[in-house]
């Protein structure tokens, strides 16, 4: 589904919001969508069995919308995993990744579209993603959404970025985020399983391995969450998800070297440092991190075709 005429170039573009409870936040990230300047070619709403009469106002308020209602909440990767596998079937070149608590501005999607365009070359073709820049509610850079910069970058990758204005990156997060869905096609959708965090660090780094991305600041989007902070903030009892994911990622993720192993299993255990340091509570923080070393080594990550045929979504063929 349309929302409104399409500039040309680009491709056909399809925006995937996942939602969980957060009608009001959802009204103002669709509104944002049906402002851009360059207004994606359809919107794909999945809500993960939200109880809050989400369905109702996306249907009334915004019936151009492709809603994708879901029998039961499957997280954050779960929602992704279904939400761009449906805007795949449907034929969508790319995919705009977005939270239901971002509001991107009007000109965000252009700019990914511009930079896509300038950071494209006759011998690699474009780059495999380009994310926005994601600011606070105040403006500041939020550092919950900071992408990791592309150390070893080349100097080709370097020159190529700087050309069309943007820094190269090793990964990013859902939050405004343009994926080519020819990379998804063959590299696969997010890991439903992970649920709740790491699956957005998983599928980019999956995605850019021996790949080209993009940090395009140009393109703001305001992530709108209660507070402003980073990923060691206290999670309480969800630290579970973050250990076993982390735990399934270092041990069986595709996206990462052996050294990037290495090195980014030693800022996780930093930064695990940092939110037990901090916590108010470091007994639900233990009893979270036993479950998921237990969970993590135990197993692995249910496969995403099948976690989806649950559901009722199927994965399109490569």
């Amino acid at each position: 589904m349309t929302t409104g005429p399409r500039a040309s170039g680009g491709g056909r573009v399809a925006a995937v919001v996942v939602t969980y409870n957060r009608r009001e936040l959802l009204d103002e990230a669709l509104t944002a969508l049906g402002a851009q300047t360059r207004a994606p070619d359809r919107i794909v709403v999945v809500d993960n069995a939200s109880a809050d009469g989400t369905a109702d106002m996306v249907t009334g308020r915004f019936p151009e919308v492709d809603l994708l209602t879901l029998p039961r909440n499957v997280g954050g990767a779960g929602g992704f995993s279904a939400g761009m596998a449906h805007a795949l079937d449907g034929g969508a070149d790319l995919l705009w990744l977005l939270d239901d608590d971002t509001v991107p501005e009007p000109g965000a999607l252009e700019a990914l579209l511009t930079a896509r365009e300038r950071a494209t070359t006759p011998g690699e073709g474009p780059p495999t993603l380009a994310a926005s820049r994601v600011v606070w509610t105040d403006g500041r850079d939020h550092p919950m959404n900071t992408p990791r910069p592309k150390h070893r970058a080349t100097a080709a990758e370097s020159r190529i970025a700087r050309a069309a204005g943007c820094v190269p990156i090793r990964s990013a997060s859902f939050v405004s985020l343009l994926v080519e869905a020819t990379a998804v096609r063959d590299r696969g959708l997010p890991i439903a399983d992970y649920f709740l965090w790491n699956d957005d660090f998983e599928f980019t780094t999956r995605m850019l391995r021996g790949r080209r991305g993009l940090l395009c600041p140009d393109s703001v989007a305001v992530h709108k969450t209660r507070e402003f902070g980073g990923t060691d903030t206290d999670p309480g009892d969800r630290f579970f998800y973050e250990v076993r994911n982390k735990i399934w990622l270092f041990t069986g993720s595709p996206g990462l070297t052996p050294v990037e192993r290495v090195l980014y299993a030693g800022s996780t255990l930093r930064r695990w440092g940092r939110t037990f340091a901090a916590s108010s509570d470091r007994a639900v923080l233990c009893r979270a991190m036993a479950r998921g070393i237990a969970k993590g080594l135990s197993g692995r990550p249910r496969p995403t075709a099948a976690l989806l045929r649950e559901i009722g979504v199927e994965v399109p063929r490569p």
